[in-house]
């Protein structure tokens, strides 16, 4: 289990679980999902492939629980809602957030 399709899923969790930690809001979780499940259907494979099966059964089960992941931050009808709300709240935060830097005084 050493060889390129071992390498592009490593990659890709890797990047998968940075987007989710890096907690960029809920479209960036989101595509962190959707990148678990990418590499999830590799690791699967590539179990299957090397006789692997405890790879490929655990990685089928986080396929299903990542699925669900992008199920609640990206395709559910009540997360949009959310996150278009919460895209417009912090667009406001950052202008309020702007003009008080623009209007305080400097300290040097």
């Amino acid at each position: 289990m050493n060889g390129p399709l071992e390498w592009i899923a490593a990659i890709g969790t890797m990047i998968a679980a940075g987007l989710i930690a890096a907690d960029l809001g809920r479209k960036a979780t989101g595509w962190g999902f959707v990148l678990f499940c990418a590499v999830a259907v590799t690791w699967v494979a590539s179990g299957l492939i090397e006789n692997a099966i405890p790879i490929a059964a655990m990685n089928a089960i986080l396929l299903l629980i990542n699925a669900w992941g992008v199920w609640q931050y990206l395709l559910s009808p009540k997360s949009r809602k959310k996150i278009e709300k919460l895209e417009r709240l912090e667009q406001e935060a950052e202008k309020e957030v702007e003009a008080e830097e623009s209007h305080a005084p400097s300290s040097a």
